[in-house]
């Protein structure tokens, strides 16, 4: 299995976005010697977090997780990490809880699902691209305020407690597999018996003395259909993803994308579920209908259209790199070069309008997209830039259904 964060979800649900984290106090106070701790004591919190919004907590001990050091040393020296930081960065300190609170304990871990069916189509016709599961509404966000409450329950009771959501801080699926919450599916992704995969993950990290969760059994058997649904087979072994690969990270990494992937991307614009909602026991249990505000598409060519600013608001959840707003538009010039209709004016447009851009990378991914659409004539073949050269030496076929 991997250790990476999610993945996005997706073995690695956010591939090293901003940090959302709840701190203490710079000198907090001393643990009281009455604290509450025992059985009884985790079944009140955990009775707090589901009623806040939770649909799983645990408990894991804050030591050093040495199984989770190993595995991302592992992919470290096997080359399968693509520039990918986020727990990788400082592993001494993602595996071992206990540096982040004095004399912490144990940890607590909380699970929030995702697991939306699809949404009715409401599509106007436009050129749309999808969002994965996991960002279609704030769920980080929803996952902190409930993960919040329990740990002001237990400053109040005398405790240390830190909340570490969507952070490098620390390895939060390996958390949850200790506390005994569910098992590593072949995808990487953690199963919940009788919910699926589809959760974002948080803990709180606490002095408080409380009972740890036993290990659940491996429950995939014989079933691997996540492995062949990945668009780029990025499941390289069981467990194991290669981010080279792996759409959710290539979206989110900044520079030229992977020509090899492009092609695979197809009409996705943040993250990729295709290894998720394959799996039985999701697509069995796991589902919920989608809430009526939630946002599962964006409009390619409106997006295209806005400034930073006001590109930067529309996905101001996302991770984006350094918050550069060229990397979300290298992504959705791929997407036309997939799904565009090359006799539509506004498409044409703003293709002709990117390969005039003053950044090399977006005239690059014009260029290709405008080969794909059978637009080669509107392509600029004096380009000075060596990125776009390789680009217009490296022309994609016309698009098969064109």
């Amino acid at each position: 299995m991997t250790f990476a964060c999610s993945l996005r979800p997706v073995w690695c649900l956010r591939f090293g976005t901003v940090p959302s984290v709840s701190r203490v106090p710079k000198n907090p106070k001393v643990v009281a010697p009455d604290a509450p701790s025992g059985p009884d004591y985790f079944n009140q919190l955990r009775q707090l977090g589901l009623d806040a919004g939770l649909d799983a907590l645990g408990v894991a001990p804050a030591g050093v997780m040495h199984r989770a050091r190993q595995q991302l040393q592992d992919r470290e020296d096997r080359e399968l990490t693509n520039g990918l930081k986020f727990t990788f960065l400082r592993p001494e300190r993602s595996t071992h809880p206990a540096l982040l609170v004095d004399e912490a304990r144990t940890v607590i871990v909380g699970m929030r699902s995702y697991a939306f069916d699809d949404p009715i189509d409401v599509s106007t016709g436009g050129l749309t691209a999808r969002i994965a599961r996991y960002a279609w509404e704030d769920h980080y966000g929803q996952l902190k305020s409930s993960l919040s409450q329990v740990a002001a329950q237990l400053r109040r009771d005398g405790h240390r407690a830190t909340v570490f959501a969507d952070d490098n801080s620390i390895v939060d699926r390996e958390i949850a597999w200790l506390a005994g919450l569910g098992w590593y599916g072949r995808n990487a992704n953690l199963l919940i018996p009788g919910k699926g995969s589809m959760f974002v993950i948080g803990c709180i990290v606490t002095t408080a003395d409380l009972p740890i969760g036993e290990e659940v059994p491996d429950g995939c058997g014989i079933c691997s259909r996540c492995i062949p649904a990945c668009p780029t087979s990025a499941i390289i072994e069981p467990g194991v993803i290669d981010a080279n690969r792996c759409l959710s990270w290539l979206l989110q990494k900044p520079g030229i994308f992977d020509r090899r992937y492009r092609e695979a991307l197809d009409d996705r614009i943040y993250g990729c579920d295709e290894c998720q909602v394959v799996c039985p026991p999701t697509r069995k249990f796991g589902t919920q209908p989608a809430p009526a505000d939630i946002r599962p598409t964006v409009d390619v060519l409106e997006l295209l259209a806005l400034d930073d600013n006001a590109l930067d608001a529309q996905c101001d959840r996302w991770y984006v790199a350094d918050r550069d707003m060229t990397w979300v538009r290298r992504n959705l010039l791929i997407v036309i070069g997939n799904r565009g209709v090359p006799t539509d004016v506004a498409t044409v447009d703003t293709i002709q309008r990117y390969l005039s851009h003053e950044r090399e990378e977006l005239r690059a991914h014009a260029v290709w997209a405008a080969a794909r659409l059978g637009l080669r004539h509107l392509l600029h073949l004096d380009d000075p830039s060596p990125i776009v050269v390789d680009e217009l030496e490296n022309l994609p076929p016309l698009r098969g259904d064109l």
